[in-house]
This record gives C-alpha cells, sequence and structure tokens, in this order.
C-alpha cells in the first residue's frame, strides 16, 4: 500500500474509530454511574475528550497498522473506563447493564451512520465534494461498529460479554467463568492470531454491517 493510500485510508477511519471506541467506554461509566457507582465521573472518564480515552496500543498502533495491511476492517480500544462493582446497588444484576452499555452503544452508532449515508446517497450530483467522503465515513463507522460490539459480546471474560455472563450465570458457575479473566486476553490474543476470531465474527461483521448498508440504499 502506498503512502497516499495510506494517508486516505486514515482520513476516513480516523474519526469513526476514535468515535466508537470513546463513546462504548464513556457509555459503561454513564451507566455505571447512574447505578451509583461515580468511580468514572470522579476520575474524570466521562468525558468526550478522546486524549482522556486513548491508548497508544489500542487507539492508534492497532487500527494505523490494520489500515497499513489493508484490513477489510479495522478493530481498535481504548483505555477501559474504571468500574467499581461493589458499588453498583446491585453488583451482579447491574453489571450486566454496564457490560451492555457498550455494544449497544456501538450499534445505536451503526445505525445512525447507516441513516447519515442513506441521506449522503440522496444528495445530487452537484454535492458529491461532500457526499462521497462523508458516504465513506458512514461505511467505515458501521464496520467499527459491528466489529466492537460483535467482538465484546464473545462471552469470555474481561470481554464485556463475559461480564454479562458471569451476571446471568447462578453461581458456581458464574465464579467459575469470572476466573478465566486473568487469561482472557492472552486468550483473545491467541484466537486473534490463530485466525479463529476473524473466522467466528467474521461473517456476523459483515452480514450485519452489509445489511445496514443496503438498508441505506448502498448496492454492495
Amino acid at each position: 500500500m502506498n503512502i497516499d493510500s495510506i494517508i486516505h485510508g486514515i482520513s476516513i477511519w480516523a474519526l469513526p474509530v476514535m468515535l466508537a471506541i470513546v463513546l462504548h467506554e464513556v457509555a459503561h461509566g454513564w451507566v455505571a454511574d447512574r447505578l451509583g457507582d461515580d468511580t468514572a465521573r470522579w476520575m474524570g472518564r466521562l468525558t468526550l475528550n478522546p486524549l482522556k480515552h486513548i491508548d497508544p496500543v489500542g487507539t492508534v498502533a492497532v487500527p494505523l497498522l490494520l489500515i497499513v495491511v489493508g484490513s477489510p476492517f479495522v478493530f481498535g480500544y481504548a483505555k477501559p473506563v474504571p468500574v467499581n462493582f461493589r458499588k453498583l446497588r446491585r453488583p451482579k444484576q447491574d453489571m450486566v447493564w454496564v457490560a451492555l452499555a457498550g455494544p449497544v452503544t456501538n450499534v445505536l452508532l451503526a445505525i445512525v451512520s447507516a441513516v447519515l449515508l442513506a441521506m449522503m446517497l440522496r444528495l445530487p450530483a452537484d454535492m458529491d465534494w461532500i457526499a462521497e467522503p462523508v458516504s465513506m465515513m458512514c461505511q467505515a463507522s458501521i464496520l467499527i461498529n459491528m466489529v466492537l460490539c460483535i467482538f465484546n459480546l464473545i462471552p469470555l471474560p474481561p470481554l464485556d460479554g463475559g461480564r454479562v455472563a458471569v451476571g446471568l450465570l447462578p453461581g458456581r458457575y458464574a465464579y467459575s467463568l469470572s476466573r478465566v479473566e486473568p487469561y482472557g486476553f492472552y486468550i483473545i490474543i491467541a484466537l486473534l492470531f490463530t485466525g479463529v476470531l476473524q473466522k467466528v465474527i467474521g461473517p456476523a461483521v459483515m452480514d450485519s454491517s452489509g445489511w445496514l448498508m443496503q438498508l441505506a440504499g448502498l448496492n454492495l
């Protein structure tokens, strides 16, 4: 990939990636705050200022590397918003809502992006100067948000799906699953490098994002 292609890719993906991962984390903190845990608010993380959420590896290096290698979709993550589950009013039940807040936010962002894409596709030809770049950013936004949603719903701690499973499973099963958390990150890395992760979530990501784009009126 040449330098022009890399710059073009960054210009299209940078804003959608930043919004998707920052709002995902803020949603966790916002719901936790409403349910009794003010940790994120006390630490200044209930803000849309990206500087408060940027992780040098997950927010910058990983998405940039995927753009450079020409990956069909881009992935990234921000610094996790701190949540003290013991401060929640009903820790086990409320943990489910806090965990779901991130993926739900990504779905909503994907839907908003699809609506904006539909609007861009219906602009007259003399508006192509704005319609084309915004349309490409909307497509990127749909993809990154569906990637984040589906990836985070994998029922493996410390992912959101794992926390949901721990909150819903009966006591001893929840405890057994929660003990996986210290090793969860390494399991995810192994699944990523062996290609298993892509095979598991890839079809769901492409089908769901493709459906939203077609619903907006894009011919794929």
